[in-house]
């Protein structure tokens, strides 16, 4: 009882002092706007190098780590809100842009490309892709042209001003060991760190959606990638070739550089039979582009025949690290923080981008059940000769194929109710009903017409086909809450040992 009473003493006393402090703050973020300056304590940003591996005396090594007073971020957060509900509103950014925006995310992006990637090899027709890595976009960003970018979009001048004082006077120091260096001047580039920085990047880069001529493009931050598709492969390359030099033009005109060593082309080939030699995707200034057969594409590694076989592969060997460490010092935690470390630190790399490689074999997806049995022993403690659905009732956690199956008809469900990107959502119709009988009431979608096993696999095909079999015992008849949805479906996917 004391207990609450204090905890409710202490909420009273957070509320008051939140109310004390909202009113200087509130006062200080509209002399902002009015006078369309920002402090300049708010403009210095310490910059932490973090080691990403390699030599540790090369600076090109270390991942810089931009850190801003917390009252600049919370300024901008608001900033942020604003101009982002504007451009949203307004359609301002390209379709096929997908970066920092609400409802759309790596997945979301890579379910689209994959989409048109196995639509185009259902049809035996080839397809190649260029995946463009830009050298340090970021900090290249040129703020002369990102004004006029704003300024072309409706920006009154009170908010132009505003953005050109937010820009200005900004310095960086770098911070290592507890030392601190001189400061620099920043004269371009959106800061790094900040809330703003990265919508803004995307605005930067909005338009070259625009150049992509004959090709399809998705962007993603500084992540791009150009592909195209035909029956024909020397049409297929002269239109990539294309695409690529109009590309490049616009990244140029915007003084971005492309970073040619790490720019890749891949021909995805995994119905038709691979060419002797391939013609050479070439860059502005003559280089060549080297062709690989893997491609680590916002977080999930892409192979030319879309096996997932690199991504799993690379999925075991962080998983096992983790597990070993875990093994190695388990004497340090107590049942509940193995639990939790579990729940932290192992599941969140097995569930990212499962409902894009949930289209492996089982064979590989095989290898990821050992690794998550191997979680669950540390937890429990079980022997190895443990059933695996033993496991699963000790921890209360249903098997990584049921987790895949749930993330994916989540996704299902969220397209139906327009909570994902329209690239997305288009990819689905739900169907209209030619007769009135009992099982017409249900929600289905139109399943189209694929010609082999990829295009079964593709969005559009799966989405449909999956949601209709769990209509056959879910039996919706109007759209529901997805709250309520995902209740539902706990009921329904429920692990059943089928093992004999």
């Amino acid at each position: 009882m004391e207990k609450c009473l204090f905890l409710h003493s202490m909420l009273q006393l957070s509320l008051k002092l939140c109310q004390i402090v909202a009113t200087p703050i509130t006062s200080l973020f509209n002399l902002s706007f009015v006078s369309s300056e920002i402090p300049k304590d708010w403009k210095a940003a310490a910059v932490i190098p973090l080691f990403k591996g390699g030599d540790t005396l090369d600076p090109n090594c270390y991942r810089p780590i931009s850190i801003l007073p917390c009252l600049s971020k919370v300024f901008e957060s608001q900033v942020n809100k604003q101009i982002t509900d504007h451009f949203e509103s307004h359609h301002t950014f390209s379709a096929m842009q997908s970066g920092f925006r609400a409802g759309h995310g790596c997945t979301s992006a890579t379910l689209k490309v994959l989409n048109d990637i196995l639509t185009a090899i259902d049809k035996k027709h080839y397809c190649a892709a260029v995946f463009i890595d830009l050298a340090k976009a970021f900090d290249s960003v040129n703020h002369h042209i990102l004004i006029g970018r704003l300024d072309s979009l409706g920006f009154s001048n009170d908010c132009l001003a505003w953005f050109t004082n937010y820009f200005s006077d900004r310095v960086q120091c770098v911070k290592s060991e507890g030392l601190l260096s001189g400061p620099l001047a920043v004269s371009m580039g959106v800061p790094q760190g900040s809330i703003l920085g990265p919508t803004l990047f995307s605005v930067y880069i909005n338009e070259v959606a625009l150049a992509a001529g004959e090709s399809l493009i998705h962007l993603y931050a500084d992540d791009t990638i150009l592909y195209t598709s035909g029956p024909s492969l020397d049409t297929v390359l002269t239109t990539l070739q294309a695409s690529f030099n109009a590309i490049q033009l616009s990244f140029r005109g915007l003084q971005l550089l492309l970073n040619t060593s790490k720019t890749k082309c891949m021909l995805f080939n995994r119905s038709l039979p691979a060419p002797t030699r391939l013609s050479n995707i070439t860059t502005l200034d003559g280089s060549d582009l080297e062709y690989v057969d893997n491609y680590k594409y916002l977080g999930v590694w892409l192979d030319c025949k879309l096996s997932f076989q690199t991504h799993i592969k690379h999925l075991q060997s962080k998983v096992k690290s983790r597990i070993g460490f875990l093994f190695r010092n388990k004497a340090s935690f107590t049942h509940a923080a193995k639990h939790t470390l579990v729940k932290l630190t192992i599941l969140p790399i097995l569930d990212f981008g499962d409902v894009i490689y949930k289209i492996a074999s089982n064979t590989l997806l095989n290898k990821l059940d050992a690794v998550y049995h191997s979680a669950i022993r540390f937890i429990t403690k079980a022997p190895y000769t443990t059933h695996h659905c033993d496991l699963y009732a000790l921890v209360g956690w249903p098997s990584l194929h049921t987790r895949r199956q749930t993330h994916w008809l989540h996704v299902i469900y969220k397209t139906l109710l327009g909570k994902v990107p329209p690239y997305l959502s288009s990819l689905v119709t739900i169907a209209s009903p030619t007769c009135s009988t009992r099982s017409s009431r249900y929600i289905s979608l139109v399943t189209p017409k694929t010609n082999s096993f990829f295009g079964r696999l593709s969005f559009q095909f799966s989405a449909a086909n999956d949601w209709n079999e769990l209509q056959k015992s879910l039996k919706l008849e109007t759209l529901i809450s997805l709250t309520s949805f995902k209740h539902q479906l706990s009921e329904q996917l429920t692990d059943y040992c089928t093992c004999t």
